[in-house]
C-alpha cells in the first residue's frame, strides 16, 4: 500500500491506498475543485458546511454516474439479444431455442 501526501485546501493529507500516487492525486485535486465551486457559490459558509455540501455534491456524481453505467449495461444487454436473435435467424437456429 502506497502512502501518498495531498493538500486539501490548507491543509496536507497522506493517504494510503493501493491506487498509484497520481490516482490518488486526481481525486485530490478533484475534491478541492469541487470544495473550490462551492465556496463561490455561496459566500461565507463555514468549512464544515462546505465539506458537507461538496461531499453531497460528489456523491450526486457518483450516483448519476452509476445511473448512467446501469443505463448503458441494459442497451447493452437489448443490443446483444437482438444480435444473438439475428445470428440465430439467419443461421436457421431461432426455431431450435
Amino acid at each position: 500500500m502506497e502512502t501518498v501526501k495531498v493538500r486539501i485546501r490548507n491543509a496536507e493529507y497522506l493517504v494510503q491506498g493501493e491506487d498509484g500516487e497520481q490516482q490518488v492525486q486526481r481525486i485530490a485535486d478533484y475534491v478541492n475543485d469541487k470544495l473550490k465551486q462551492i465556496e463561490q457559490a455561496a459566500e461565507g459558509l463555514s468549512e464544515k458546511r462546505t465539506a458537507i455540501l461538496a461531499a453531497l455534491d460528489i456523491a450526486g456524481d457518483y450516483f448519476q454516474i452509476l445511473k448512467e453505467r446501469e443505463d448503458l449495461i441494459s442497451k447493452l444487454r437489448k443490443r446483444t439479444q437482438v444480435l444473438i436473435h439475428s445470428i440465430d435467424s439467419v443461421m436457421g437456429l431461432s426455431e431450435k431455442r
